[in-house]
């Protein structure tokens, strides 16, 4: 009997199992498969081409590739300043809901969930349209205060981005970390209050150490999502193809060399690498804040 029902309740996960091999799985074997091959022009490249077995030369290729490996490192840093920056932010409004009473928290983590319902593309056709010079308020109220920017100059692109994936990502990392709060025991608030600390101190000694596990989760989430980044600057790309290359991020590499280049092989080669270098940070990143967790 007990078998059956352990069968009986294998067989739920059945839809999801399937789902993970064919949308999963498969795709990722197929890259892993095209990555090692590619195409061979014959005679003076007039004629058509074959699919001959390289090894690991697509790979090679990748690993010294400059403009590949250049746009993994300016994504890498500005991954390094702007996570612990929408982070704390994030930290922040969750502390703040956290002093409020459940119908008022409610209410606030409604508001601050709209951008993150927004779609990525229309949010940052919406944020193009706020930089812009033309159509755009924010430079007539800069010029107001004395302040005189572009939105779209070579030093403000990152920032730009930066500051439209906090506006869509606080919400999210928001909820995730308030609902860790809510799960730490009210008693001990009352405890430290009646011992004489401040709201400040209780923040610090009890709230935040106790969702930590929650800052990681999303540190992690976020890393994932900032080396895949991809929208944003396609669509500013548009707009300001003098500051944002073709050469931009590690997918819009990809995404030229598949679809523009037709060099699928080498397309699946650097995917498979791009897959590797955020296995390996967000390994790195666990590791690290496991450590000083435990």
């Amino acid at each position: 009997m007990i078998r059956s029902l352990r069968w009986k309740g294998a067989a739920f996960t059945v839809p999801f199992q399937l789902g993970f091999v064919f949308l999963f799985l498969l795709p990722i074997g197929y890259a892993v498969y095209q990555s090692l091959y590619r195409d061979q022009q014959s005679g003076l490249g007039l004629g058509g081409s074959t699919q001959e077995f390289s090894g690991l030369d697509n790979y090679q290729q990748g690993l010294t590739d400059p403009a590949f490996m250049g746009s993994v490192l300016r994504v890498v840093l500005f991954a390094c300043v702007q996570i612990p920056f929408m982070l704390v932010i994030s930290l922040l409004l969750a502390l703040f809901l956290d002093t409020l009473s459940s119908k008022v928290a409610g209410r606030f983590r409604i508001l601050l969930l709209v951008p993150y319902m927004i779609p990525g593309v229309v949010a940052a056709i919406m944020w193009l349209n706020l930089y812009s010079p033309d159509v755009g308020p924010l430079t007539p109220l800069g010029k107001a205060f004395g302040l005189d920017w572009n939105f779209f100059a070579p030093s403000m692109v990152w920032p730009s981005i930066g500051n439209l994936l906090t506006w869509h990502g606080i919400g999210y990392n928001m909820i995730i970390i308030y609902s860790a709060l809510q799960g730490v025991p009210r008693d001990l608030f009352e405890a430290a209050r009646l011992d004489g600390a401040s709201e400040l101190r209780v923040a610090l000694s009890i709230k935040i150490p106790y969702v930590r596990g929650a800052l990681v989760l999303t540190g992690m989430l976020s890393i994932i999502q900032m080396l895949q980044i991809f929208n944003e600057p396609a669509l500013f790309r548009n707009v300001t193809p003098q500051t944002v290359s073709d050469s931009f991020t590690p997918i819009m590499i990809i995404y030229n060399q598949a679809f523009n280049a037709g060099n699928y092989h080498y397309a699946s080669a650097l995917s498979v690498l791009l897959a590797l270098i955020l296995g390996v940070a967000s390994f790195l990143f666990y590791r690290i804040t496991s450590k000083e967790t435990d």
